[in-house]
């Protein structure tokens, strides 16, 4: 990336990697630290121009691109010192990597990234114990509570790729196991509630189900059943925030530990049965290789408490798919 510098404006040249990106994209990468909202209003305002003209949020960059970044006040940089500590401590088991893609089997209670309280998260763990690294970038999310597999972009044309695909849901493919209160009913369910995003008063993010919300779709798979409890995978058809907690949860068969939108007595009660978190993991996905383009399947086993949980309070079904047999791994 070129960049100069006249009377505080940058000019920024678009290299083939950072070609494809939306423009909106790109610069909130770039401008770390200002509000999106005053990304947005700087590109509306015709603030940022590409090739001296003004263009839409949603225009994608393409190589030469020269991008006009107006002078705008950048937080303060992000203390990095908590990731360099925590770096040698904290383990990130490797499910894949090429000189593309990485894949971990990211651990519950460790969120993405930091911010909003938090110092770090599994990014800046990433870039810590990886300085020589050039680009290091999150591909999709992965609620703080949730385990499984999270993928991480090496090369901007893998992230740009991946991001084309994620908004084509059914170019991966995603399961989930999660352990839900009930006898499920059936052996293949779709789940169609309409999703909606707000704020609590305190300011956290939730998500409910009303008439005019966005459109989600999971598909439930019954696996394992127990006298309260059964074990369900979970394909996503669509990303939708907190998607299969509140599809669950709205089907009346919320999951184990949820405590946004779970069974609140009943999670209280849940350490003394072995289950000390929410159980939902992300166990498998399958995609079409962001540069190659060859079939990728990564699987992360479950953790070793989620699946003595399982052997404790279900019992196997003869129609159930390798994931009806939980391996344990260690956390």
């Amino acid at each position: 990336m070129s960049q100069t510098s006249k009377a505080s404006v940058n000019f920024i040249e678009i290299t083939s990697e950072q070609a494809g990106q939306r423009l909106d994209n790109f610069l909130l990468r770039e401008l770390k630290g200002v509000p999106k909202s005053r990304v947005y209003k700087i590109i509306r305002g015709g603030e940022v121009r590409v090739n001296k003209g003004r263009v839409d949020v949603t225009y994608r960059l393409e190589t030469g691109d020269i991008v006009r970044v107006p002078p705008v006040r950048v937080a303060d940089a992000p203390d990095i010192a908590p990731a360099q500590a925590a770096a040698q401590r904290i383990d990130l088991p490797i499910l894949f990597e090429d000189d593309a893609l990485l894949a971990i089997n990211k651990p519950a209670g460790l969120a993405v990234h930091g911010g909003s309280g938090v110092n770090f998260g599994v990014i800046e763990l990433l870039r810590a114990q990886r300085p020589e690294a050039k680009f290091l970038e999150l591909v999709h999310r992965l609620d703080r509570e949730t385990s499984g597999i999270l993928m991480v972009a090496k090369k901007r044309s893998a992230l740009v790729k991946l991001h084309d695909m994620l908004r084509d849901n059914h170019n991966i493919d995603k399961r989930y196991l999660a352990m839900v209160l009930g006898v499920w009913p059936d052996d293949k369910r779709h789940l169609r509630f309409k999703l909606f995003k707000y704020h609590t008063p305190e300011g956290e993010r939730r998500v409910k189900v009303t008439q005019d919300g966005q459109e989600a779709h999971t598909v439930v798979y019954r696996r394992r059943v127990g006298e309260h409890y059964s074990l369900v995978e979970c394909e996503l058809k669509t990303g939708r925030t907190h998607q299969i907690r509140v599809h669950l949860a709205s089907a009346g068969f919320p999951i184990l530990g949820d405590e946004k939108y779970g069974d609140f007595p009943l999670n209280k009660q849940l350490p003394k049965e072995g289950l000390k978190r929410m159980f939902l993991h992300a166990w498998q996905l399958t995609l079409a290789h962001p540069i190659s383009g060859e079939e990728l399947k990564i699987e992360a086993p479950l953790p070793t408490e989620l699946a003595q949980f399982v052997e404790a309070s279900t019992a196997p079904r003869k129609t159930a798919s390798s994931a009806a047999k939980p391996k344990a791994t260690r956390d």
